[in-house]
């Protein structure tokens, strides 16, 4: 299945397996160790899921924003 990502200021709406959930700004940076607009859409991809499918070039939040 896939993962759908949504990004925002305050963090990422995430649709994984049908289930929905918000990842909150703080703690996508406690888990990369990096600033929120520097972490790209793989990294949260790899945070949600223990295997995921990376497909293309790796985004910064900051560009998507």
């Amino acid at each position: 299945m896939s993962t759908d990502l949504t990004f925002n200021e305050d963090g990422v709406d995430v649709v994984y397996e049908g289930t929905e959930f918000e990842l909150e700004k703080t703690l996508i940076e406690e888990a990369t160790g990096k600033a929120y607009r520097d972490v790209t859409d793989h990294e949260v991809r790899q945070i949600v899921a223990e295997e995921p499918e990376l497909d293309g070039e790796p985004v910064r939040i900051g560009d998507v924003l």
